[in-house]
């Protein structure tokens, strides 16, 4: 008899611990989900990702941006944040994980503990992101830098070109859909000249860049400076959250609504499967 009921209480405590475990396995949901990884041209304060989650995803599909300011392809990863993404991207629950990758004006020189070398570090670095994000069951899209908003004698600075080219490069030799955000702001903001450029940033400029911008060249945002000058963009570019200031590579709201309008539509271009999740 006693047998008997300890056998009854044994399968009592596997009955519910059966139970239990189908009732804590996380739920499905018939919808996929986008991360946005990268700097502060994407993240929250400062890029075009708080757009394009709000106003360019449809309600089947979750949008979370994971982007931090001043991170470069380099410390993303060795300061932790990388480690969070991945357990992001791993945590399930929905169709397909969609993982957005932009990096490149944080890895130029002059940015000491974030500087990548454009040879070998970065575009090994983000070789290894999408072998990462395949490996933990996601789908990998890189993305392009955008362009600062500079400009010399009436020419846009295009000085995020070769990041640019090595990103389409390791994104043709890993077979990972890319999406050409530096081209299509770098034609967009050229066409529109320095002077219409001024608005896409975070504060208004102030009278004396404002009137540089409309001779075609810029200088440097945070002085009243009249002489044509370089601005220093590993000072413009903190690491850490982007400044509520003017400068020329932080968007405010009008700058994010543009640019995540451009990158939705390239998205769409780059994987098709994602166009019905899509609002342009």
């Amino acid at each position: 008899m006693r047998m008997r009921v300890l056998g009854l209480a044994a399968s009592l405590v596997a009955f519910a611990s059966g139970a239990y475990a189908q009732e804590a396995a996380p739920p499905h949901f018939n919808a996929i989900k986008i991360v946005l990884v990268g700097d502060s041209t994407t993240a929250v304060q400062g890029g075009w990702g708080p757009s394009f989650c709000a106003r360019h995803v449809t309600a089947f599909a979750a949008c979370i941006n994971l982007a931090r300011g001043g991170r470069s392809s380099g410390n993303y990863r060795s300061e932790g944040s990388w480690a969070l993404a991945l357990d992001e991207i791993k945590s399930g629950g929905f169709n397909d994980t969609y993982v957005l990758i932009q990096f490149g004006h944080n890895d130029q020189p002059g940015k000491p503990g974030r500087s990548t070398d454009l040879a070998t570090e970065f575009p090994a670095n983000l070789k290894r992101y999408v072998a990462e994000v395949r490996a933990a069951g996601g789908k990998p899209v890189l993305v392009t830098p955008l362009t600062r908003r500079q400009f010399q004698d009436g020419r846009l600075v295009d000085d995020l070109g070769p990041w640019a080219q090595a990103t389409r490069q390791a994104a043709a030799e890993t077979g990972t859909p890319l999406v050409d955000l530096h081209a299509d702001s770098v034609a967009a903001v050229q066409a529109m000249g320095a002077a219409e450029a001024t608005r896409f940033a975070q504060r208004p400029p102030s009278p004396e860049v404002l009137a540089a911008a409309r001779t075609g060249t810029t200088i440097p945002a945070n002085t009243g400076a009249t002489a044509p000058a370089a601005q220093v963009n590993a000072v413009a570019e903190p690491m850490g959250q982007a400044r509520l200031s003017f400068d020329y590579t932080h968007l405010g709201e009008a700058g994010a609504d543009y640019f995540a309008t451009m990158v939705t539509a390239d998205l769409a271009k780059a994987v098709p499967d994602l166009r019905r999740f899509l609002i342009p």
